[in-house]
């Protein structure tokens, strides 16, 4: 089964909950925790992760927290994934450091350039949508099965 990670999971959660408070005022870690019943430590290791790529910015003392390092608009969700987990990989069939196939099947293997296809649709797809686009199309879907909203604008 093809499946985000609980982390990438967590990660998205938390970096459209950051571009979604209105104020654009830093968020803790346990308030995002908290709103969605996510295991405090996962997800502080998570944000450090987007921080140190650059993605988030942490501010220290009481009002401390994540904002957003640049616009929402500039950051796209392969970045966010690659963040925490590294390059989209469907497959293993690519090249190790020392030029030899990482796949025993590399061979013989009668499906290859199709998985390269699948896995290029996939990765260009996360690399055109940003977390913009991914904050507006969530704020629609919760807005049409009526989920309640405004813990988002505090």
């Amino acid at each position: 089964m093809l499946k985000l990670s609980k982390k990438i999971d967590y990660g998205l959660i938390a970096m459209n909950y950051i571009a979604s408070t209105d104020d654009h005022a830093s968020v803790n870690t346990k308030r995002i925790a908290d709103e969605y019943h996510i295991p405090v430590e996962l997800l502080a290791k998570v944000l450090q992760r987007l921080a140190k790529r650059g993605l988030i910015v942490s501010h220290n003392g009481p009002k401390g927290g994540y904002v957003l390092a640049r616009p929402a608009t500039a950051i796209t969700v392969s970045e966010i994934i690659e963040a925490i987990e590294g390059p989209v990989m469907l497959t293993s069939c690519s090249f190790g450091g020392n030029g030899e196939s990482m796949c025993d099947q590399w061979g013989w293997c009668s499906v290859r350039s199709p998985l390269h296809k699948i896995q290029d649709g996939i990765r260009k797809l996360l690399q055109n949508m940003t977390l913009a686009e991914m904050s507006q199309l969530s704020r629609q879907e919760e807005n049409l099965h009526g989920v309640e909203v405004s813990s988002l604008s505090r």
